[in-house]
């Protein structure tokens, strides 16, 4: 049985960071995954920038309810979940994911859990496991499931080389340079196509 791992934003929505970022005015704050590699590094950094603009999880909420799936990304996601089994694998927070997936009509997540002080300050983060989607895809294979996998970012790349087929999509040219072995697409359709050649 195939189980298909995607990750979230950039793929199926956008970067909550970057949305945030350009709504609060915090400019720096649009540095992801695709930027930075080491996770623990980046969020220890935004939960600092956070603190210093007196910011917490109600703003950042506030502004989640103003995100859209990216456009096309349900579709791609109910026409792939008629032929697989489809877990969204994300280093995001469940604070953040949940009423995202309300809009992409409620596909399985995993992601990590916010630290989060009585006042609204994000104080800190649990991650589900580390490395959280190789963890997870390694788990899954152990269970008897092959993986496909597609991502955008660095914190994708391990997930993708221990599936059986992986896949790059809107990611950066610069991961695409250093990862030549790895097809990427641009499009849903293409990106879907490739899934299914691949179960």
């Amino acid at each position: 049985m195939n189980i298909v791992c995607l990750d979230m934003e950039g793929v199926i929505i956008p970067e909550i960071w970057e949305e945030f970022a350009h709504a609060s005015g915090i400019s720096v704050l649009t540095r992801t995954t695709r930027d930075e590699p080491d996770y623990d590094k980046l969020m220890n950094w935004r939960i600092g920038v956070l603190h210093e603009h007196n910011m917490g999880l109600k703003e950042i909420q506030d502004v989640i309810a103003t995100i859209d799936p990216l456009p096309g990304a349900k579709e791609f996601l109910d026409e792939l979940r008629k032929h697989a089994q489809v877990i969204i694998l994300s280093d995001t927070f469940e604070q953040f994911a949940m009423p995202l997936m309300e809009k992409l009509n409620y596909p399985t997540v995993f992601c990590n859990t916010l630290e989060v002080a009585e006042d609204g300050a994000i104080t800190g983060y649990r991650m589900r496991c580390t490395p959280s989607k190789l963890t997870t895809v390694q788990s899954l294979q152990a269970c008897g499931f092959e993986t496909i996998a597609s991502g955008d970012s660095f914190n994708d790349l391990a997930m993708i080389k221990a599936s059986k087929a992986g896949f790059l999509f809107r990611s950066t040219d610069a991961i695409k340079a250093d990862n030549p072995d790895i097809q990427a697409f641009e499009e849903y359709d293409d990106l879907l196509n490739a899934i299914l050649k691949a179960l």
